[in-house]
C-alpha cells in the first residue's frame, strides 16, 4: 500500500510547507521497542525518546493541532498489548496508529508465529475498521547474533504473516527485516535486543519514508540535544545499561511484568513538545554537537 503523503521523501533540509500529511492524531502501541528503550532522554516522558517520538517530532512540523500519544509498555506480550492498548487507543480517536507486537512472544516464549498471527489479525482488523492509517512492523533480522539468531526462522514466518495481515486490512508495513542498516552494531544497544539512539533515528527515517513524508532526518546523523544534556544522557546510558538493562532482560526471561508496573509512556494525546520539551529543542534548530 502507498501511504498518503509526498511522492518523493528525502532526508535533509525540507521546507515545512512541503511536509503535507493528512494526520492530526498519532497513537503508538507496543512494547519496549515503541517505548524507546535504548534511547534515553530525561526530558521525555518516561525518560526515553525512541523512534516513535522522533517520527512524531517530524509529523508535528507545520501542524499546530497535531497530537501524539504513546501507550507502549515494555515487557508485554502480543495478547497483552491487544487487550490493554487497543481499547484505550480507539478511545483517543487516532487517524494514524503504529502497532508493534509479538517480539517478546517469539524471543522469550518461543511462541508459534502462525498462532500469533491469528491474534494479530483480529487486533489489526479492529484498528483498521476506524479508518485510521495502521502501520505494522516486521521483526528485525537477528541472524548475525549468536543468541537471538536462533529465533530467526520464527521471526521470518511471523513477518510473512504480517504482510498477509497488512494486505487484508490495507495496513502499511514498516519493514525492519529489510532495513539492512540495522546490521551495523552501532544501531544496537549493548543488550543487542533494543536499539541505540542511532538505531532509533534510523528506524524513524524508515517509518517516515514508508509513509512518504519528507523530513529533516539524515542518515547516520541523529538530531542531537544541546551539548550538555546530550553528554549527561550518554553518561546516564552507560550506567543504566550496566546496572539496569542487562538485569531487566534476564528478569524478562524469568517472569512477566506485574500489572501495577504497566504504565503507558504518554497515555494522553497532546503536543509533541510539552512543558519539558520546548519547541525547537530538536526541530528547526541547527543541532548542537
Amino acid at each position: 500500500m502507498n501511504a498518503p503523503g509526498a511522492d518523493s521523501p528525502q532526508g535533509g533540509s525540507v521546507d515545512s510547507r512541503a511536509r503535507l500529511h493528512p494526520w492530526s492524531r498519532y497513537v503508538a502501541l507496543g512494547d519496549s521497542f515503541t517505548e524507546g528503550v535504548g534511547d534515553p532522554e530525561p526530558r521525555s516522558p518516561g525518560g526515553l525518546r525512541g523512534w516513535a517520538d522522533r517520527v512524531a517530532e517530524e509529523l508535528s512540523i507545520g501542524h499546530e493541532d497535531f497530537a501524539y500519544a504513546n501507550l507502549a509498555v515494555r515487557g508485554l506480550l502480543l495478547q497483552q498489548i491487544l487487550d490493554e492498548q487497543v481499547g484505550p487507543a480507539l478511545a483517543l480517536q487516532p487517524d494514524l496508529i503504529t502497532l508493534n507486537a509479538g517480539g517478546n512472544d517469539l524471543i522469550f516464549h518461543r511462541s508459534d508465529p502462525d498462532k500469533l498471527a491469528v491474534r494479530m489479525d483480529a487486533g489489526v482488523e479492529l484498528l483498521a475498521s476506524t479508518g485510521a492509517t495502521v502501520v505494522l512492523f516486521t521483526g528485525p533480522d537477528w541472524g548475525a547474533t549468536p543468541v537471538f539468531g536462533q529465533v530467526r526462522g520464527r521471526v521470518a514466518v511471523f513477518n510473512e504473516n504480517l504482510r498477509t495481515i497488512a494486505a487484508r486490512h490495507d495496513a502499511v508495513i514498516a519493514d525492519l527485516w529489510a532495513l539492512r542498516q540495522l546490521t551495523n552494531a552501532l544501531m544496537w544497544d549493548p543488550d543487542r535486543l533494543h536499539f541505540s539512539p542511532l538505531g532509533q533515528h534510523t528506524i524513524a527515517m524508515m517509518v517516515l519514508d514508508t509513509l512518504n513524508i519528507p523530513h529533516t532526518l539524515r542518515p547516520m546523523t541523529p538530531k542531537d540535544l544541546p551539548e550538555r544534556s546530550w553528554r549527561e544522557a550518554r553518561a546516564d546510558d552507560l550506567v543504566w545499561a550496566r546496572d539496569h538493562l542487562v538485569p531487566w532482560v534476564l528478569q524478562r526471561i524469568k517472569q512477566r511484568i506485574s500489572v501495577e508496573d504497566r504504565q503507558a509512556k504518554r497515555p494522553e494525546p497532546g503536543p509533541v513538545f510539552g512543558a519539558r520539551m520546548p519547541p525547537g529543542t530538536f526541530i528547526g534548530n541547527t543541532p548542537h554537537t
